[in-house]
C-alpha cells in the first residue's frame, strides 16, 4: 500500500460541499479560522481570482484551480479589482446553498466546502501538509499539469461535481458529499506527483528509496526500530537515511514513526475494547506509563479520556 492509501486508511477523511457561488465582479469569499477537524477547499470552475491570506503574498487562480487549506487559516478570494465587493445573496436549493451578487464585471463560478477529517489524532495528515495547497488541473502560466491522466481525472471529478450541484438529482447532496471526498485524495496525489512536490507528507510520497522505511513504520509498528534498521531497509549508511529522510519531510523519521503510533493507538482506542496497556503494547510501549506520557503528549489528552470522548481532541 502506497503512503497516501496508508495515512487516509488510518485518518478517514469525508467531504461537504456548502455553497456554490455565481459572483460577477467585483466580489470576494472571507473565510476565518476552520473549525477543528475541518480543511476548508474552493475550487474555481470557471473565471478568474485572486487569493490573499493575510501574508501580503497574493496568488493569481484560473479556472479550474482548487485550493485546499490543511492548516485552516482565514483567507480571503476576490475578483483583484480592489473594488468594494458586492454583498451576495443566498439561497438554498434542494442540495446546497447558491450565492449570487449583483456585480455586472466579469463573472467567477466557484465551489467552497470542506474537507472533515475523521475521529482520530489528524497530526499525522495536517502537520506535514503545507498550510496552503494550490492545484492546477490545468495548464496555467506556462505550467504543464504533473501528469495528463491525473490532470484529466481531476478534471472529470470536478465537472461532475459542478452537474451533480446544478442539477439537483435524487441524492445530489449525498453524491457531492462522497465527490468532495474523492477529491480530497486525489488532490494530494496530483500534488504529490507534480515536479515540485510539497515540503513534509507528499515530498515524503515522491521518495521511493524510502518507501521501505515507511512501510515498516505501518507495518509493524510495535517493533523497537532504529535509524540503523530503517537505513538498512532503504539500502543507505544511517546518515544517508537521516539527511534524505529530513529533507523531505522536516523532520526525523523517530518522530514520524511516533505520530504514526499514536494514530494507530488513537484508531484502535474509538474502535476497540482493548485495554490501553495492550494498545500501547501493540504500538511499541513495553512500559504503559511510557505509552500514556507520549500519547498525551502529542495528542493533548490521556488515552483513557481521549476513548471516553469517542475519539474528539479535549480542544475541539
Amino acid at each position: 500500500m502506497d503512503l497516501l492509501s496508508r495515512v487516509l486508511s488510518l485518518i478517514p477523511v469525508s467531504g461537504r460541499l456548502d455553497v456554490r457561488c455565481h459572483f460577477g465582479a467585483p466580489w470576494a469569499i472571507s473565510q476565518g479560522h476552520a473549525a477543528a477537524r475541518e480543511i476548508p477547499y474552493h475550487v474555481l470552475l470557471s473565471g478568474d481570482a485572486v487569493l490573499d491570506q493575510g501574508d501580503g503574498v497574493s496568488e493569481k487562480l484560473v479556472a479550474g484551480d482548487i485550493i485546499v487549506f490543511p492548516a485552516g487559516r482565514p483567507h480571503r478570494i476576490h475578483d483583484g479589482s480592489g473594488e468594494v465587493a458586492r454583498p451576495p445573496v443566498e439561497r438554498r436549493n434542494i442540495s446546497l446553498t447558491i450565492a449570487e451578487n449583483e456585480g455586472l464585471g466579469a463573472r467567477a463560478d466557484i465551489l467552497c466546502g470542506r474537507f472533515l477529517l475523521g475521529a482520530v489524532p489528524d497530526r499525522l495528515l495536517r502537520d506535514h501538509l503545507p498550510a496552503r495547497l494550490v492545484v492546477r488541473s490545468t495548464r496555467h502560466a506556462g505550467i504543464e499539469p504533473a501528469s495528463s491522466i491525473a490532470d484529466s481525472r481531476l478534471s472529470r471529478l470536478i465537472g461532475l461535481m459542478r452537474e451533480e450541484s446544478v442539477e439537483e438529482g435524487p441524492g445530489s447532496e449525498t453524491l457531492v458529499n462522497h465527490l468532495s471526498a474523492a477529491l480530497f485524495a486525489l488532490t494530494l496525489r496530483f500534488a504529490s506527483e507534480g515536479p515540485q512536490a510539497p515540503h513534509g507528507l507528499l515530498a515524503l510520497a515522491g521518495r521511493p528509496r524510502l518507501q521501505a522505511a515507511v512501510t515498516a513504520m505501518f507495518e509493524s509498528p510495535d517493533k523497537q526500530w532504529t535509524l540503523e534498521q530503517f537505513a538498512g531497509l532503504c539500502n543507505m549508511s544511517r546518515a544517508t537515511f537521516v539527511r534524505q529522510f529530513q529533507e523531505a519531510i522536516g523532520r526525523s523519521a523517530t518522530d514520524v514513526l511516533t505520530e504514526v503510533r499514536m494514530t494507530i493507538a488513537g484508531r484502535m482506542l474509538v474502535q476497540s475494547a482493548l485495554p490501553v496497556a495492550d494498545i500501547g503494547e501493540k504500538v511499541g510501549y513495553q512500559s504503559d506509563a511510557a505509552f500514556q506520557r507520549m500519547f498525551k503528549r502529542l495528542v493533548g489528552a490521556t488515552p483513557s479520556r481521549y476513548r471516553a470522548s469517542r475519539g474528539k481532541l479535549l480542544s475541539d
